[in-house]
Formats: structure tokens, sequence, C-alpha cells
């Protein structure tokens, strides 16, 4: 049974750069939809093809090397970590995002700064 599948989601796509695989499907839901589409919106996979029961995600390498550097999952089923939006990190000073669950939805760090959002802290990605 899997506890914590956006920690899988995030995990699966590590281990596919890792590998330099060109693309990785992972199990589908909304959460994962979204998180997906915000790796594509800021760049860092090429594509997303949402099917039926699973999202398929084709990686984006620069030279040989992953655009994704790293993932973290910051808030977990354990520890629960909510920000406000006066207090929205900067990943990688500046270099990264971070990934928010707010009342607007999901939304890269930025764009919740600038609805003046805060929430739950999902991830961050550089």
């Amino acid at each position: 049974m899997l506890t914590d599948p956006i920690a899988d989601m995030l995990t699966r796509i590590r281990n596919a750069h890792l590998a330099l695989h060109k693309e990785v499907s992972v199990p589908r839901s909304k959460m994962k939809e979204s998180i997906a589409a915000i790796l594509k919106q800021e760049g860092y996979v090429d594509d997303v093809a949402v099917g039926d029961k699973a999202i398929s995600i084709t990686l984006k390498y620069h030279k040989g090397r992953p655009a994704i550097s790293g993932l973290k999952r910051v808030s977990k089923p354990g520890r629960r970590v909510y920000v406000a939006s006066s207090r929205i990190p900067r990943v990688q000073n500046g270099l990264g995002i971070c990934v928010l669950s707010t009342s607007s939805g999901l939304l890269e760090g930025q764009a919740a700064y600038e609805k003046r959002v805060g929430g739950e802290l999902v991830c961050e990605i550089w």
C-alpha cells in the first residue's frame, strides 16, 4: 500500500532521470496532474500526456544532463508544512521552484506570492 503518492511520483521522476530514460509513467490523480502541468509550464519537462489511468511525462535533458537537478518532498503525511504568502521560500536562491497547495489550487511559489495566498508547501524542484 502506498502512503505518499506524491513522493512516489517525485521518486519515479528522479530515478528515471538518473537512468537517463526518455519518459516516465505515474498513476493518475488530479494533484499529480497539476504538479506535472506546473513542471511543463516552468520548463522542467518536455511534455505531459494524461491517460485514463496514468500520466506519461516526457523528460527534458540539456547536453545529456537532466533539466531537473533535484526534487524534494517538503510536506509529508506525518508532518504537514504550511507557509504564509509572505514566507514562501526561494528555492536554490531563485533558481528553483516550490509548489504550494492553496485555496486557488496548486500554484508555483511565485504565482502564489503574486496572488498573496499561502498554503501547504508540497515540494521543491530545482
